[in-house]
């Protein structure tokens, strides 16, 4: 039986979201529905102001993280370039499970790693992104799933699991699941509209952390998957609070395979975040058919302050648990 994501009622904020400045990049306000851009796919990224990361080898052809500033320097994209010939010639379940000493041996080399996570064989790369001052984001976690995972009938299908991860690689590297957290979630830290996995011992997964979903999306709901956003959290000081630690579009290759133009997203946004950055607020999937390639970014970032005690956090916790929000 798949669990049922619900949402929590009381999780939903009156007060405003502390955050700093304006949407002024796009013109548009930040809502839960799709974007207008006034971008073009002809030329992206730009040039000039875009640093290229280390490509890896996927499919039949490559994926190559990016960064992009403008010209004052601030943060315009995070994205991850990947050739359409990448959609091609992706290892089977059976060939990752089977494969030899010399092949799939490291996640942070070109090929990827073999590795189960969430139940499923997944390709899994750990590449850096080029810096660029004032984000968290520090790396990109790309997972090629062939069958992909959990919840059945809901995810199991062939699809990318990008994660633009906010912590260093080796406290990413060490987390294992599946697993129970051992930490609270405050719930400003929770965007709105999203949930945790009702199956509190699959709520950490390997490689990741613990993931966040909004309970409507289509393929919960009888519908069809194509491109959900999730929310990760994990503590990363131990200290038992968690906070958020990335966000990851999962994307079926079916979806990009038959993708066109741009399809531009608003990420939904806690109260606040545990730490005062500039954080994206839109995820966005481009065809780039000039360069017969995808890119999948996060975007218009924005300045928000830091966390700050809430006592409606006091009243959230998990029945029988000695952390956690109830559910």
């Amino acid at each position: 039986m798949t669990p049922k994501y619900t949402r929590d009622g009381g999780r939903f904020h009156t007060g405003r979201r502390r955050f700093i400045g304006t949407v002024a990049a796009t013109g548009a306000s930040i809502g839960l529905g799709g974007l207008t851009t006034a971008d073009t796919n002809e030329g992206f990224p730009p040039t000039g102001s875009t640093e290229w990361g280390r490509s890896v080898s996927l499919g039949n052809g490559e994926a190559t993280p990016f960064t992009t500033v403008t010209p004052s320097g601030i943060p315009k994209y995070y994205g991850l370039f990947i050739e359409r010939a990448a959609l091609e010639g992706l290892p089977s379940a059976d060939a990752l499970a089977t494969a030899s000493e010399d092949e799939y041996t490291d996640k942070y080399g070109a090929n990827g790693e073999s590795t189960i996570i969430h139940h499923k064989w997944s390709q899994e790369f750990f590449v850096p992104f080029p810096e660029t001052d004032a984000t968290p984001v520090t790396f990109l976690g790309l997972n090629w799933n062939p069958d992909g995972h959990p919840p059945d009938g809901v995810w199991t299908v062939p699809h990318f699991d990008v994660h633009f991860h906010m912590l260093p690689t080796e406290t990413v590297d060490a987390i294992i699941g599946p697993a129970a957290p051992t930490y609270d979630l405050p719930a400003r830290y929770i965007p709105e509209g999203y949930a945790r996995n009702p199956v509190v011992d699959e709520r950490v997964i390997t490689d990741m952390g613990e993931h966040l979903v909004d309970p409507t999306v289509p393929e919960m709901n009888g519908g069809t998957f194509t491109n959900t956003l999730i929310w990760g959290a994990g503590d990363p000081d131990g200290d038992g609070t968690a906070e958020l630690t990335f966000v990851e579009p999962m994307l079926t290759r079916a979806y990009l395979r038959e993708h066109s133009g741009a399809d531009r997203r608003a990420i939904a946004q806690p109260e606040t975040y545990a730490r005062a950055g500039r954080y994206p607020t839109a995820y966005a999937v481009r065809d780039l058919p000039d360069r017969d390639a995808i890119a999948i970014t996060i975007e218009n970032f924005e300045q928000f302050e830091g966390g700050e005690f809430s006592v409606d956090d006091l009243t959230r916790r998990e029945p029988n648990s000695r952390r956690g929000r109830a559910f």
